[in-house]
């Protein structure tokens, strides 16, 4: 397996889906472009992450994530992530279309669970989800994600959404002691994604 937080940003049918072993293909095939006019680092929650992929898919649709020193796509812990839908997307259809996924993955990963909390003064949505797969050796992995959804004026003046979000991640023996240590490191984790600046991305092909 490689890399991919368990759901990401994508328009249509599924916008901010990532499927833990999918996209490995995209992943290979591109290289890491800064193309959200963002600093190559960023700072969350007293912890540095760095620019490590990268992905323009399709014409609205930008893709970045971000690792601590020491860590790969392949086998990450934290990963910090940045998306956005330039065009012909909202935060309530992007939510509903992850929350439909989730909900569809049930089925097979008996591991899904989710909350939302919605801010009705600004717009914004937040997301947390946590679900787990296998890697190709047949080693568990679990993981959560919070993501933070917000409106985005995209390119032209169209409505768009902009997507900021965090995941953490455990292997093999350490998802036990992973899923007990997420009940009191949760919601601190979540404070501190409502409370984080959202940054000012200019698109750039």
């Amino acid at each position: 397996m490689r890399r991919r937080a368990i759901f990401t940003l994508f328009g249509g049918a599924a916008l901010f889906l990532h499927i833990m072993l999918g996209n490995a293909a995209v992943a290979l095939a591109d290289a890491v472009v800064e193309r959200l006019s963002l600093p190559e680092s960023i700072d969350f929650n007293g912890e540095s992450y760095r620019l490590s992929w990268s992905s323009h898919p399709t014409t609205a649709y930008y893709k970045q994530e971000y690792l601590p020193s020491g860590q790969t796509n392949d086998r990450f812990q934290r990963m910090v992530m940045v998306e956005a839908i330039v065009r012909g997307a909202d935060v309530n259809g992007a939510v509903s279309a992850q929350v439909g996924m989730l909900n569809k993955r049930k089925a097979t990963d008996p591991t899904v669970n989710f909350a939302i909390v919605k801010n009705d003064r600004s717009g914004e949505v937040i997301l947390d989800f946590i679900l787990s797969a296998k890697d190709p050796k047949g080693d568990d992995i679990v993981e959560w994600n919070a993501y933070r959804y917000s409106s985005l004026k995209g390119k032209g003046g169209e409505a768009g959404v902009l997507l900021f979000a965090i995941s953490r991640r455990a292997y093999g023996d350490g998802t036990s002691d992973f899923l007990r240590k997420l009940k009191s490191t949760r919601p601190a984790e979540i404070n501190a994604l409502a409370a984080y600046p959202l940054p000012a991305v200019r698109p750039k092909d």
